[in-house]
């Protein structure tokens, strides 16, 4: 089966260059240009977890055996991952605040890699108009699914190790679902912002917005599996603030 996916793939996408969506309205808003390395603000924090998280899924994936080779160990699902009372994954980001300033996207193009038959990162942010590079880094076929719903969907196949593709999205959303259809476990998240403020949590939680300028904020916390928080925070020029958010098990 997966055999004949790879050669229809092949025949339809392999080293086929992706068509840029075209541009959209809802995208950059326009406004006062703003120069991240002039912002002096901090707001920073941690993301707290509590409750028992329920016992993370076993992935199987008998189905490939390639994807199967690249793991001696069980692989488990990444939704919900709990540390010490802290939770991971979490896309903390400026919800509100900035919509007087705009911003140039980085040259630097934001990343996923399909590695070990998985996304990475599971959870990541970039900028409206900022180039996302895409990368089999398996020696299997994949397929990128993306569930977009208010920018360009596209869907496409990478069967070959190392190819790349590249997508732009035209506007704002909070969150872009990704699947691979070949490989039914595999999912991840892209915030897509107006400005670069945006952290993803790690193991201990912690998240850091740097380099704002004065104003006040809303500051929203997401996750995949319990939803959303918000909390508005003020912040003067080279002011620091600490906020937190907590989960409960649901």
């Amino acid at each position: 089966m997966l055999a004949a996916l790879a050669l229809l793939a092949i025949a339809g996408a392999c080293g086929r260059k992706e068509e840029e969506p075209a541009p959209a309205a809802g995208g950059a808003a326009a406004g006062t240009p703003f120069d991240p390395a002039t912002g002096t603000a901090t707001v920073g924090g941690r993301v707290a977890f509590e409750g028992t998280p329920a016992a993370a899924a076993q992935i199987k994936m008998t189905a490939d055996p390639v994807c199967m080779s690249l793991h001696k160990e069980p692989v488990y699902s990444e939704q919900v991952l709990v540390s010490d009372g802290k939770l991971q994954n979490v896309f903390v980001y400026v919800k509100e605040g900035l919509e007087k300033y705009s911003f140039t996207p980085p040259a630097q193009p934001a990343t996923i890699t399909q590695e070990g038959c998985h996304y990475i990162p599971h959870v990541g942010g970039m900028m409206v108009n900022q180039k996302l590079k895409i990368t089999n880094g398996d020696g299997t076929l994949h397929n990128i699914h993306c569930w977009a719903e208010k920018n360009k969907q596209f869907n496409f196949a990478q069967p070959v190790k190392g190819q790349e593709n590249e997508q732009v999205f035209r506007t704002t959303e909070v969150m872009v679902p990704f699947r691979c259809d070949v490989h039914k476990w595999m999912s991840c998240f892209v915030g897509v912002l107006p400005h670069p403020y945006y952290s993803v949590t790690g193991k201990d939680g912690s998240f850091t917005l740097k380099n704002l300028p004065p104003g006040d904020y809303v500051i929203e916390a997401w996750h995949e599996k319990y939803g959303t928080q918000t909390q508005k925070v003020t912040v003067a020029d080279k002011d620091t603030k600490e906020i937190s958010f907590t989960f409960k098990a649901t």
